[in-house]
């Protein structure tokens, strides 16, 4: 099976080469910027414009020609840039036909890019573009049209090197690996398969008893933010030192979000090797959830999607299946006898007015997830089966006498797979 990962490493670029990467950065800003906007020159002249590569080719040179700097630009760089507006393009018009389907979502017209907005450059082939070396005991890593520069090579590469990001936080570098490798992890029976809830008060509820909190990181640096907000908001726009200020407040919400994604890699690498066999999650609609201005910052800074992700690809690599259930009722049903009842936020413990079954609200939740998900897997196992009853008379019909082999389900969601491997402060579970 394969899969791709991706490795993140800090990089030291010299003045010269951070001069080369800011240049870099304000041209592929500015290539992006003109194409959409030639883009939607040609939207409102004509409303049945599509986002075809034909069209954007086009578009291209006649860039091009308008500012030879953007041949300074990488050519395979170009084509990534191409790839991005054709994309926001296709999700545009995807929202718009579900908005018309009667779906709420906002349809939201592709945006032009500010200087904050556009923070990293890639290189989407490994045709000699960039390379790793080493000089003097130093991994170094050398990039077309950039230089060479120190690279942090704390763990190993693995597998085949596709791409590569060169990204900007704040007043950081970065260089971002994508890589393909072959696994073959084992078939694990599923014997001792696991509900998991997520929540406010307990990051995540576990069907076997358990409840695991996540440190507050946001609370521990929210003055800091509060207080570089407040300078950035002071400083003139344009100025230097209000650019300053805000590379400060990135750097602190960098902060958060590295320890944040450290915690959740550490506990799905403890999940995935605690002997479970199969884990149930929910199907969140964390979009609609967010409307909730009260919930909403709370929400975002749980990263109940994050956790989800992560934990995706790190069971697939092990062999272990990840279902997600419904999350309609499950804190309002009795895992039980199956009763539902109304509950406001503020009740932590369930206590059935039927069966009388008093029990932690989340561990509640946590179990009925699990039964939805032991009831998903047995629909699936025999929907299954009776397509392979199915292939199997068509194939003997035909005279074939071969043997039919079901498909199975295939969890390939690529960038469930992908994640960053930050160096961030590590945190004990």
């Amino acid at each position: 099976m394969k899969v791709k990962k991706a490795y993140k490493f800090r990089i030291y670029p010299n003045d010269k080469c951070q001069k080369e990467i800011e240049l870099q950065l304000n041209l592929s800003k500015n290539f992006y910027n003109k194409l959409l906007e030639k883009a939607k020159e040609a939207y409102e002249k004509d409303k049945t414009f599509k986002p075809k590569r034909s069209t954007f080719n086009r578009i291209k040179r006649e860039i091009i020609a308008e500012n030879k700097d953007f041949l300074k630009i990488y050519s395979q760089t170009r084509c990534e840039i191409e790839d991005r507006i054709i994309k926001a393009y296709a999700n545009f018009f995807r929202r718009v036909k579900e908005k018309k389907q009667g779906k709420m979502v906002k349809v939201g017209f592709p945006r032009f890019k500010s200087r904050d907005r556009y923070y990293s450059i890639i290189y989407p082939q490994n045709n000699g573009s960039f390379s790793l070396e080493r000089e003097r005991k130093t991994d170094m890593l050398r990039v077309s049209r950039i230089g060479r520069m120190k690279i942090e090579l704390h763990r190993q590469l693995e597998g085949k090197i596709k791409t590569i990001a060169i990204k900007r936080e704040g007043r950081e570098y970065y260089a971002i690996f994508t890589a393909e490798l072959i696994i073959n992890p084992s078939k694990v029976e599923d014997t001792n398969p696991l509900g998991i809830d997520m929540g406010l008060n307990n990051f995540v509820a576990l069907s076997d008893g358990r409840t695991i909190q996540k440190p507050k990181f946001f609370k521990e640096k929210a003055k800091r933010i509060a207080r570089w907000q407040r300078i950035v908001a002071r400083r003139h726009k344009g100025s230097k030192r209000r650019q300053e200020a805000k590379e400060k407040l990135q750097n602190e919400w960098n902060g958060i979000t590295r320890a944040s994604d450290d915690f959740m890699h550490k506990l799905s690498n403890r999940l995935v090797n605690e002997e479970y066999t199969s884990f149930a999650v929910e199907n969140l609609n964390i979009q609609n959830m967010v409307r909730n201005h009260r919930l909403a910052q709370s929400i975002q800074n749980a990263s109940w999607n994050g956790f989800i992700n992560i934990l995706f690809y790190k069971a697939e690599s092990a062999g272990i299946k990840v279902i997600k259930v419904d999350a309609r009722n499950t804190s309002k049903t009795c895992s039980n006898c199956g009763n539902i009842m109304e509950m406001s936020l503020s009740m932590r413990d369930y206590v059935c007015n039927r069966c009388g079954l008093r029990m932690d609200r989340d561990i509640n939740a946590s179990i009925n997830i699990l039964n939805r998900g032991l009831t998903s897997k047995k629909s699936n196992l025999e929907s299954e089966a009776l397509k392979g009853r199915a292939g199997l008379a068509q194939t003997y019909a035909q005279g074939d006498g071969g043997q039919y082999i079901p498909m199975g389900n295939a969890n390939a969601v690529e960038e469930l797979r992908t994640y960053p491997a930050t160096t961030g402060e590590a945190h004990t579970l």
